[in-house]
């Protein structure tokens, strides 16, 4: 399998520009899953809750058109983040296309900092899709502090978490090799990069989108200030094997009765 990130630079608000950027990012390559960051087209730092407004779509807008596009040409299954538009609620959400179809959204269950002013929190329960035999999982960005997240969608049988991010911490990418060794599932976090300063507050997003695999390794870093992509080629079937030794399974070795 092969699987990658795009990692982007989106100006707020320009969408049409930003769907551009990516769209000549991804020139002719192929790939069986790419993940974009959270929020890839619209940019991040909101001011009020009219913009978030004025920003959503609902799964047949202008950006799932897009996703589906990018998906026909380079074969993958594409997930990427957007704000998604539920009758008067707004979530932060990341979607997942494979061709013609919209195959889900996951809206974002753990909400960070001002996101709480403007996303209504996530009402989907976490879910696993299979799509060209693999078992694809999706979380967003600060949905990586809670270790809850990755085991559930370990548990639910995801080979590979996508992983829409917007990082500003610098420990998402370390904590991403604990949670894939614990779970032993491949990651695609998928950061941006730039700064935005919009009303009183300033972001710098950390790049350093990364693969990372079943056993803790780091299949790809980028950059943190370069705009780029990157495809790795995956033994999925790594992610069946639970164990960290003869005697030890990761999943089965959970002593559930003292977790209350």
């Amino acid at each position: 399998m092969k699987i990658g990130y795009i990692q982007n630079f989106p100006i707020f608000g320009e969408k049409g520009r930003n769907l551009n950027q990516v769209r000549k990012l991804v020139g002719y390559i192929k790939a069986d899953l790419l993940v974009l960051p959270e929020l890839f087209a619209t940019g991040y730092t909101f001011t009020s809750r009219e913009e978030v407004k004025n920003l959503s779509e609902t799964v047949d807008g202008e950006t799932a058109t897009f996703l589906r596009e990018i998906s026909t040409k380079t074969d993958a299954v594409v997930v990427a983040g957007f704000i998604e538009k539920d009758r008067r609620k707004h979530y932060n959400s990341a979607m997942m296309v494979y061709k013609n179809d919209v195959i889900d959204t996951y809206r974002k269950i753990h909400l960070f900092n001002k996101e709480k002013l403007w996303f209504a929190p996530g009402n989907k329960p976490l879910s696993v899709h299979t799509i060209k035999t693999m078992r694809i999982g999706m979380m967003i960005c600060f949905d990586w502090i809670f270790p809850e997240v990755s085991r559930t969608l370990a548990l639910l049988g995801a080979q590979i978490i996508a992983h829409p991010t917007n990082l500003v911490l610098p420990y998402c990418q370390k904590a991403m090799i604990t949670r894939c060794l614990e779970n032993r599932v491949f990651a695609i976090t998928a950061n941006r990069i730039g700064k935005e300063k919009r009303g009183n507050d300033v972001f710098t997003f950390t790049g350093g989108s990364q693969i990372t695999s079943f056993d803790g390794k780091i299949l790809s870093s980028a950059p943190r200030d370069k705009i780029c992509i990157d495809v790795v080629e995956i033994d999925i079937a790594n992610a069946d094997n639970k164990m960290i030794n003869k005697y030890n399974d990761v999943l089965k070795d959970r002593r559930e009765e003292f977790y209350k």
